[in-house]
């Protein structure tokens, strides 16, 4: 059995390299969204920023390693066969859970997926222990309760507290500063700078020495006794040294100054608080092993009160991780992912807004825009002229026009609030020992901040709401399935053994291929969708080669789903009609998406070709509103199958298909004329559609008589001319379309006729 434990501690160690990986490219979020948010410098200079924090920072972690050995259970209770299966359990159940919340884009805490799933497995083998064993204690006896309450309460701290604080914070930066800000730099930017560097050196030292392996205790004392004067002559130090640099360097940027230090503390704190919940298990398994081969006792007669001393943890091993960790940060793709949706959620401007509307959030903001109009109801129109002074945006959308593409999100004071913010509720928390998750507090102050700043107008309200809803209910779901996912597995180890170890391995290792085919898919499909439209591209030429092949990838979808659920109707094939609206569900989505990243991208679009762009736009809306069409066509015949109503009559199912027959042809035809920019193609392609239209008419007279003749029901009748009403609206978007070229063309020739006409009066001249 030692040759079978010997290989689950080298799993266990395989899967600290896989769980380094999901980790970082979950909790990436917490230390790059400021920095890459604000354009501070080049992603490349923020990544190498960030890879110094990370690997300074994982020398601080020793002191954290003693969570995983004895932090949620009591290791004395247990025997070495049932905690070598503990942890094997947590680590599978990590980086399944890890790699789905990447995957989707979502950020979570990796402390409380580590934290409750060594509950969730500890109090799997404690129940079988009690039930098993005649000498079994009670549950009190194996878990550490306190310590997993402590964890839950720190998640309502970290959420309420930090973005509370980031909305004061940043409301009164803002309202100091203005959008304006490099105006203010001379007056206030030295004294704002120096409290700044001062909170994130304490931070530094604070989250630092606690847990760093090479510092004795004498110089945590004396950090920890002095810290008022640190914080103080730090301050007057920054203070003195920025104005002096204002003074002889005039084109330095102290904003910029702090978000790049900022980034490097949190990417520090990363490091030293979270590493503990990527290798801290395998760590316990190795020392468990370790001390199971000293003892020479049976391993389910062996019991592990060694793990409830202090094992310290080696340097080198620590600076490995952190370079795993490093090389992750420049790779992944799911970091990306992440990054995003966070950024999405705090950008200032408005825009394609990635989570739904739900109904607490729009009450959340209905609410809130009372209170603030009462607020503004009551104040004096002095005050009320120099807040609007104040968040005046101008300023920043002046700069986001003239950069472009390379426009920031939000602006580096906004970033440089929200790192300070941060660092100083960060090292509160660790001075008073409280349970705050650095996730949560980076999270939600970077959301604090960004409703301070008026990023969350009424356009865009209620969807950044949802969105932060959104994530907050995932981390408390992180919990919970953490918990639940962990459990099984134990369970699942300890009464299937070997065989069940290697079936759970397998099935983790296809979960993961998957989902990072599908995440890879995903990527794939939306970088297309990007470069559709790039900046100063969109000329005649662009146009009708994106539109086509647009045109043909979606109404190709089009066609093939309608052709199948007309099948699977006639067929009364349910099976297949599910499948076809799972299927098309995506394409749907697709189509919204390019909607709206076109739509975005309109910003970035010179005035020159603002013209073929627009009807670029256009295109895209009529495709949208098609896969609408088709939506509305395929899920009502899922649902009338579904319910098992009486089956179509051979002849409608027979008009159906000549129908869809004509309507292809016309897609067929309009995909065509965009692709050989065929404009007497596009001039008889509207001739034919008056008889498509009159051959819908012809149809529905056929159906009518039906009706009246009482050959048919009225849940057939429903559907047939519903069915016949989303054909017709897919054939008027088609000579839409038709149109929108003709009007690109007659445009064009248009502005090509008045150019002429300009060159040879100034010939004349």
């Amino acid at each position: 059995m030692e040759i079978f434990y010997l290989i689950i501690v080298i799993i266990l160690f395989a899967l600290a390299i896989s769980d380094l990986v999901v980790g970082v490219s979950n909790d990436a979020v917490n230390f790059l969204n400021s920095a890459v948010g604000s354009k501070a410098a080049t992603f490349r200079v923020i990544l190498i920023i960030a890879a110094a924090g990370i690997i300074f920072g994982c020398t601080f972690s020793s002191g954290m390693m003693e969570v995983a050995r004895k932090g949620i259970f009591h290791p004395e209770h247990f025997y070495f066969s049932e905690i070598i299966l503990l942890f094997l359990a947590v680590m599978v159940a990590d980086i399944i859970l890890l790699d789905s919340f990447n995957t989707f884009g979502m950020p979570t805490s990796t402390t409380v997926s580590i934290v409750f799933e060594l509950l969730g497995a500890a109090v799997a083998f404690s129940v079988i222990k009690i039930y098993t064993q005649p000498q079994g204690l009670g549950i009190a006896e194996y878990i550490n309760a306190d310590k997993a309450m402590a964890i839950i309460s720190g998640i309502f701290l970290s959420v309420f507290i930090a973005f509370t604080v980031g909305v004061i914070v940043q409301y009164f930066t803002r309202l100091l500063f203005s959008f304006n800000y490099e105006s203010k730099m001379k007056y206030f930017g030295s004294i704002w700078g120096g409290f700044a560097i001062a909170a994130i050196t304490y931070f530094l030292l604070v989250k630092g020495v606690k847990g760093a392996s090479f510092m004795n205790d004498s110089i945590k004392a004396a950090v920890h006794d002095n810290a008022f004067w640190i914080i103080s002559l730090s301050f007057v130090a920054w203070t003195i040294i920025l104005q002096l640099i204002l003074v002889f360097f005039k084109g330095f940027d102290i904003m910029k100054f702090i978000v790049l230090i900022g980034t490097f503390a949190l990417a520090m704190a990363f490091a030293g608080n979270d590493l503990v919940n990527f290798i801290g298990v395998p760590l316990a398994g190795y020392n468990s092993f370790e001390l199971y081969q000293a003892s020479g006792e049976a391993s389910n007669s062996f019991l592990m009160s060694g793990l409830a001393g202090k094992v310290p943890t080696p340097t080198l091993l620590l600076i490995l991780a952190g370079v795993i960790m490093t090389i992750t940060l420049w790779t992944s793709d799911k970091a990306k992912s992440v990054l995003k949706t966070s950024l999405d959620l705090g950008r200032q401007h408005t825009g394609t807004e990635r989570f739904a509307s739900y109904k607490v959030s729009r009450s959340i903001v209905r609410v809130s825009s009372k209170i603030a109009n009462k607020v503004e109801y009551i104040l004096p129109q002095r005050v009320k002229n120099y807040m609007l002074s104040q968040f005046d945006e101008k300023p920043f959308i002046t700069k986001q026009v003239s950069l472009g593409a390379e426009a920031p999100a939000f602006d580096m004071l906004r970033a440089a609030t929200t790192l300070v913010v941060a660092s100083i509720l960060i090292s509160v928390g660790t001075s008073f020992k409280l349970p705050l998750s650095t996730t949560y507090i980076t999270f939600m102050v970077f959301m604090g901040t960004s409703l301070a700043d008026g990023a969350w107008g009424r356009e865009s309200a209620v969807y950044r709401i949802s969105g932060v809803l959104s994530v907050i209910g995932g981390w408390f779901f992180t919990a919970f399935s953490a918990f639940i996912l962990a459990f099984i597995i134990a369970t699942l180890f300890h009464f299937g053994g070997v065989f069940a170890v290697v079936a759970i391995l397998v099935l983790a290792g296809v979960l993961i291929y998957r989902t990072n085919l599908l995440h890879k898919k995903r990527i794939a499909e939306k970088e297309e969708f990007e470069k559709t439209i790039e900046e100063g591209s969109l000329n005649r030429g662009k146009v009708l080669e994106v539109s086509a092949k647009t045109l043909n990838r979606y109404l190709g979808h089009f066609v093939r789903d309608i052709d199948a659920a007309i099948d699977g109707l006639k067929t009364e094939n349910l099976d297949a009609l599910t499948k076809i609206g799972k299927d098309f569900k995506p394409i749907y989505e697709q189509s919204s998406m390019l909607r709206g990243i076109a739509n975005d991208s309109l910003d970035k679009i010179d005035e020159e070709n603002l013209d073929v762009a627009h009807l670029y736009i256009l295109a895209l809306e009529y495709t949208h509103e098609m896969a609408r069409n088709v939506n509305d066509i395929v899920n009502p015949i899922l649902n009338y199958v579904d319910n098992n109503h009486k089956s179509f009559l051979p002849a409608q199912i027979e008009e159906l298909k000549t129908i869809h027959t004509s309507l292809k042809e016309k897609m067929i035809a309009t995909i065509n004329v965009y692709k050989n920019d065929d404009q007497q193609g596009a001039l008889d392609l509207l001739v034919q559609m008056d008889d498509f239209i009159k051959l819908i008419r012809t149809v529905r007279k056929k159906q009518i008589k039906r009706i009246k003749n009482h050959v048919i029901g009225t849940r057939n009748s429903i559907l047939y001319l519903t069915l016949l009403g989303e054909l017709r609206s897919m054939g008027w978007y088609a000579s839409r379309m038709v149109k929108v070229y003709l009007d690109l063309v007659e445009g064009q020739a248009e502005k090509e006729e008045g150019d002429t006409s300009i060159e040879s009066s100034k010939k004349e001249n």
